[in-house]
């Protein structure tokens, strides 16, 4: 599900621009806040974006470019969170970009299996870098499901508290 040039290939570079020149990064690299949006997208399941996309209109017109696919990637751990990184196995995603009547092009990549899920992210991705949609979606349906993933994080996190054991050294028993 990889559709980088192999590394051998040559980078292209444009007419009149030194050769030594860097090639330049791709215009749609994603910046912070679509980072951010996107990560939120892909956690929310598939009837939370269809909700998200109803109370803001419904879906646009739209078009399939690629997908949505199904396939594995390795995922990699550091030993100690922070140490030699080694292959902790692979995971099933599923990968879909559609383009939108007004232009915007939108990728999504979610956990799983599930299409319709990475279809939607991949609209609402399309949506939220239109400029007469995106603030409102931001404000909104983002804030919301970041806030609802951000409450079922903490839940976790305060039941697994429960469960932590101290342990101390018996000279510290000593009186």
């Amino acid at each position: 599900m990889h559709d980088a040039a192999p590394a051998d290939r040559p980078t292209e570079v444009p007419a009149g621009a030194p050769q030594d020149a860097a090639p330049e990064a791709p215009q749609d690299t994603p910046g912070p806040e679509r980072r951010r949006w996107m990560s939120v997208l892909a956690r929310a399941a598939a009837d939370q974006l269809e909700t998200c996309l109803t109370d803001h209109g419904g879906a646009p017109a739209y078009q399939r470019l690629r997908g949505p696919e199904s396939g594995l990637v390795m995922v990699r751990g550091r030993a100690g969170g922070g140490g030699a990184p080694f292959n902790l196995g692979e995971m099933t995603v599923t990968r879909c970009t559609v383009r939108t009547a007004s232009g915007q092009v939108g990728h999504a990549y979610v956990a799983g299996r599930d299409a319709r899920q990475a279809e939607l992210a991949a609209v609402l991705d399309a949506l939220l870098q239109d400029p007469a949609h995106g603030a409102a979606l931001r404000d909104g349906a983002i804030a919301t499901l970041a806030a609802g993933q951000a409450a079922a994080r903490a839940s976790v996190t305060r039941k697994a508290a429960t469960t932590k054991v101290q342990f101390f050294a018996m000279r510290n028993m000593r009186t």
